[in-house]
């Protein structure tokens, strides 16, 4: 299992996607955006939600390096907006492993 924060670290992405969720994180609301982000029933706890997210951003930058129609930047940003803000309440805990 890899460390979280290596993990983290070891994502490389465009800097305007990086810049845009930085710039997002202020009106990132949990409980509001959590599950439908997401898309599930339930808020699930912060490890849950960043195995999950990290998920769900692997595949959206798939989607935008192999230039799918589907692709959403928008869609991708709000995931790495949640991302970011889940991956702060973990470090605030310690060190975590994914």
């Amino acid at each position: 299992m890899t460390d979280f924060s290596q993990a983290l670290a070891n994502l490389r992405r465009p800097g305007l996607l990086i810049r845009a969720a930085r710039h997002g994180q202020q009106g990132y609301d949990r409980k509001r955006d959590l599950k439908r982000i997401t898309r599930g029933d339930e808020v699930p706890a912060p490890e849950r939600a960043v195995r999950r997210l990290m998920d769900l951003e692997a595949e959206l930058e798939y989607s935008r390096r192999t230039r799918d129609a589907a692709y959403s930047p928008t869609r991708h940003v709000e995931t790495l907006i949640a991302l970011m803000a889940e991956a702060r309440a973990l470090f605030s805990r310690g060190p975590v492993a994914v």
